[in-house]
């Protein structure tokens, strides 16, 4: 059978205030602490469209190849739910502010542009809290009016490995882009999943929705599960009903949650608190000029421009800071693309990680570091004693050539005074000289380990192995 998926993404803009109030969106605060009269729907309150919000759907849409509405409308869905005050959600319907566009994703050798639908500015809803044995609950109204973009994909999704590669590319451009922080865990980033499954020849199967998956990990679990969960159900007899369910990480399975409603259920009416929102052609040109480069874009460059490989160029443009810091290192050291890539993506990310900090809190700066390729670049650092450099100054905050004095890590490449160094070991060993040249040339390792012994590690192999050739032969 084959599986049709389309995905409903919730980003959170990344302002400062909700989308109708000037109650303040920062996470981890009190209960309740952060709702005002506005996000409760309190009598004589009214909304008032946070333009910021409007900048960044605007911004989003020009990446992702979207119309931008010149005129779009609010409208109120209605439902019943204990985290919705107002008992209606501010939303858009009829007429989104973004339509269409698309986004590219690459599956193995297989690249694919996944159509979007619409996308559209709405409200969240705020969050019923219970405790661990589910005998009390409370309502925390903190998220009430938290502004959203719901961006709505076609049913063009074929399986889980390509929904997660859909959000994940999502993912970085609404991070490149400072649309959102993305962050999962505190729901800035969920998506809801349509999946059906049908024959091959028939028409589109009934679809269930799984509710807030807040994970790529458990986007692609419960996606299998679901797809696995009704062609079982279809090839046993049975029917698959329209509905919404959930995922339960711990038992690896969807359950039904209640009925899937249909658009009618909500009642959608224009709100009349709201005007349309009518866009500025200057507003959109001004947010057009100031895109920044995209992160497909970068990737490609990072290729043909920069000699990298797919994969060094596609771990380099996951993220802008890091994109950026990487492009910092070359400047700083004027040492070539791969070389600055090995450092960055081996050992600068393999450090931020251990120590758990992002690119932003690097205690150690790009172009610090680019002084130490600059280093390993022009010879004086051998490979060992760069990465000794680079602890040291992880750890610090000296410069590579201090760090270098202090240490005293300088590479010898002088032919004078290796050529003493690579005379003695040839008298001191006249059996191994020999055999190289009976014809035993993996002796010339030995004779460079010899060297390096002698020289305290300070030796350019490079250079000894030059000296060792002209020797021997």
């Amino acid at each position: 059978m084959l599986a049709t998926i389309g995905l409903e993404v919730h980003v959170q803009l990344q302002t400062h205030s909700k989308i109708f109030s000037g109650a303040a969106t920062a996470y981890g605060a009190e209960p309740n602490a952060q709702a005002c009269a506005v996000d409760l729907g309190m009598p004589g309150t009214l909304p008032v469209m946070n333009a910021e919000a409007v900048r960044l759907a605007i911004r989003l849409g020009l990446a992702l190849g979207s119309t931008i509405a010149p005129r779009s409308v609010f409208a109120r869905k209605n439902y019943f739910y204990p985290d919705l005050p107002k008992g209606y959600q501010i939303s858009q319907f009829e007429a989104p502010i973004l339509i269409g566009g698309g986004v590219d994703i690459r599956v193995g050798d297989t690249e694919k542009r996944i159509a979007l639908t619409r996308a559209h500015l709405e409200e969240d809803a705020g969050k019923s809290v219970h405790d661990a044995f589910h005998r009390d609950s409370g309502i925390d109204l903190n998220r009430a009016g938290t502004p959203l973009l719901e961006i709505v994909s076609e049913p063009v999704i074929e399986s889980a490995t390509e929904a997660v590669a859909y959000l994940k590319a999502l993912h970085t451009l609404v991070r490149w882009l400072g649309v959102s922080d993305g962050n999962m865990q505190e729901g800035s980033f969920r998506c809801d999943a349509n999946v059906s499954v049908r024959r091959p020849g028939e028409s589109l199967g009934t679809r269930a929705e799984i509710k807030n998956v807040n994970s790529f990990r458990f986007v692609e679990k419960a996606i299998d599960y679901e797809i696995e969960r009704q062609i079982r159900l279809i090839e046993s007899g049975g029917k698959v009903v329209q509905e919404t369910r959930l995922y339960d990480a711990q038992r690896d399975e969807t359950r039904s949650m209640r009925g899937k409603e249909s658009a009618h259920d909500y009642r959608y009416f224009p709100d009349p608190d709201l005007p349309p929102l009518v866009l500025d052609a200057a507003l959109i040109a001004a947010e057009r000029d100031a895109l920044p480069e995209l992160p497909d874009a970068r990737r490609q460059r990072y290729q043909s421009a920069l000699g990298l490989t797919a994969y060094d160029a596609t771990q380099l443009t996951q993220d802008r800071a890091l994109s950026e810091a990487f492009e910092a290192v070359i400047a700083a050291s004027g040492a070539p693309a791969k070389l600055c890539a090995n450092w960055v993506l081996s050992e600068w990310q393999g450090a931020l990680n251990a120590a758990n900090l992002s690119i932003e809190q690097s205690p150690l700066s790009a172009a610090r570091l680019g002084g130490l390729v600059a280093r390993v670049h022009d010879g004086s650092l051998s490979s060992k004693m760069a990465k000794q450099a680079f602890e040291a100054m992880f750890a610090g905050t000296e410069s590579a050539d201090d760090v270098i004095a202090r240490l005293g890590l300088k590479q010898v490449s002088d032919s004078g005074a290796l050529g003493a160094h690579v005379d003695a070991v040839i008298s001191e060993h006249p059996a191994q000289v020999a055999q190289f040249r009976a014809g035993n040339e993996k002796l010339l390792a030995f004779f460079v380990g010899q060297i390096m012994k002698r020289t305290q590690g300070q030796a350019n192999p490079a250079q000894v192995t030059v000296l060792l050739r002209e020797r021997l032969q």
